[in-house]
């Protein structure tokens, strides 16, 4: 069987050294057997080698978007040297925040990106993508959960993955405390592995577009048909016939086809998209 993580890994760890190389931009390697690049902040804070400079300038004069840098990596402890503990999880070749937030905010780019994946009349023209959005999604005795939103425009919510093993898995018992879950899916039709509904991130992002009314737009690489297939087993579980109709998928490709050309010759370059 086809291992499509090990694949994509090994050509973006590529794509991402050649690249560095080419430009003269320092990077490093993560630990392990199959390392990942990652690319620090310049020394004057002016660039990152892992953002397109026009990206990278708009996303610090924006206070709110700056934010965003500041994510923690969440293998800082045991897959980083330790001279590089304060790294961020912006700072990966693989992350997909990253990736998205190059597209997203280039300048000038949102309008395209989005009429190019067919969503721009449903939005508005002054809506603004806003990222780690908290959803707030309902629990059980008056509880919220901590979900965060990859992305939000206007009434568009979108999950982004590149290099994520899958969407992870939950206890059946723990999924069923969000009090709109009954309302969504049909849990018979959910996959199910050890006691555990997989799929549990498109799951929460399902529960979070059905709670706000939005449209739920996830973000894959077409090099990964493993997380459409995943895609798809929730997505057919879903019960609620509007709810399914406002649930889909688009492709890093389609974006990259839609971007401007400076960002999409980057997007060729750096991730092969």
């Amino acid at each position: 069987m086809t291992n499509w993580v090990s694949k994509l890994k090994d050509e973006l760890r590529e794509r991402a050294q050649y690249w560095a190389t080419a430009k003269g931009i320092s990077q490093y390697s993560s630990l392990g057997d199959s390392p990942t690049i990652l690319f620090p902040i310049a020394e004057d804070g002016n660039s990152h080698g892992n953002f397109h400079p026009d990206s990278w300038r708009a996303i610090l004069a924006s206070g709110i978007l700056a934010r965003r840098l500041d994510k923690p990596h969440a293998q800082a402890a045991t897959a980083l040297p330790v001279e590089r503990a304060e790294a961020r999880e912006l700072d990966s070749s693989n992350s997909s925040d990253a990736l998205l937030m190059n597209c997203f905010c280039f300048p000038g780019a949102v309008p395209r990106i989005m009429k190019g994946l067919g969503l721009w009349e449903s939005i508005g023209s002054t809506a603004l993508p806003e990222f780690g959005v908290k959803a707030k999604l309902p629990l059980t005795q008056n509880r919220q959960d901590a979900t965060e939103l990859d992305m939000k425009i206007g009434s568009h919510i979108f999950e982004a993955k590149l290099t994520e093993k899958d969407f992870t898995s939950s206890a059946i018992d723990h999924v069923r405390e969000y009090t709109d879950f009954n309302s969504a899916f049909d849990s018979s039709a959910l996959p199910v592995a050890e006691s555990e509904f997989r799929g549990y991130q498109l799951i929460r992002n399902v529960l979070a577009a059905f709670r706000l009314n939005a449209t739920l737009i996830v973000l894959l690489d077409q090099r990964r048909p493993d997380l459409l297939q995943e895609w798809w087993a929730i997505h057919a579980a879903i019960k609620d016939a509007d709810l399914r109709r406002r649930c889909g998928f688009r492709t890093w490709q389609q974006v990259a086809a839609a971007c401007p050309l400076p960002l999409a010759a980057y997007l060729s370059g750096k991730y092969g998209i």
